[in-house]
């Protein structure tokens, strides 16, 4: 990302995180902190308070990786995982587009993304490492804010939405009824706090 901004020429932007877009963007943002004008995070943790139940399960990969990487790979790549993804805790199902789910299954079970997906969910525990210093960032620099949280979401619970509010007191919490992916059926009012946000936090610059 950091090389993709400079191949467009852009020098100030609000970051926009979901998932693995908050340790990407956090990373962004301590390497470039004057690029950078606001955030918004959309279940995108950089709290341990965040971190669901699933979360115990991936310490044993991490602690030996050649004796459970196999499972972790099948419980990934499978229809029942992905599309709890989507759909996490909220009882209304029929809210859901199936193919939200099936895309996302085809698109990971294509020739080499199992090894990618390993990969990435491995190196996860590094992010996690680096929480700390990311909280200290967002205390420091106290920039304009907008947290805005699925609340069925089981990777990242409403605790890591309002843990926030340590470094940044004023930052703006929404807890919405929606799952890990907000946008699935609450895009409307993603679009709206994210437009009230951005009128706001770049009024004057």
């Amino acid at each position: 990302m950091r090389k993709f901004t400079d191949a467009v020429g852009v020098q100030r932007y609000v970051l926009f995180m979901q998932d693995y877009g908050a340790p990407v963007g956090m990373r962004l943002a301590t390497m470039r902190p004057a690029a950078v004008q606001g955030m918004i995070f959309q279940n995108g943790n950089v709290y341990e308070e965040g971190l669901g139940a699933m979360w115990a399960t991936r310490k044993p990969f991490w602690s030996d990786r050649a004796a459970h990487e196999q499972a972790v790979r099948s419980a990934h790549l499978s229809v029942a995982v992905t599309r709890a993804r989507h759909i996490g805790s909220d009882p209304q199902v029929e809210a859901y587009d199936p193919d939200l789910w099936m895309d996302e299954y085809a698109y990971l079970n294509r020739p080499g993304q199992a090894a990618i997906q390993s990969e990435l969910i491995y190196d996860y525990q590094h992010n996690i490492a680096a929480y700390p210093q990311w909280q200290r960032w967002l205390a420091a620099h106290q920039l304009p804010t907008l947290v805005v949280w699925g609340k069925h979401d089981l990777a990242f619970t409403v605790a890591g939405a309002l843990a926030f509010k340590r470094d940044l007191p004023a930052a703006r919490i929404e807890v919405l009824d929606a799952g890990h992916f907000a946008m699935d059926t609450r895009l409307d009012e993603v679009a709206m706090l994210t437009d009230q946000y951005l009128q706001s936090a770049l009024a004057g610059k």
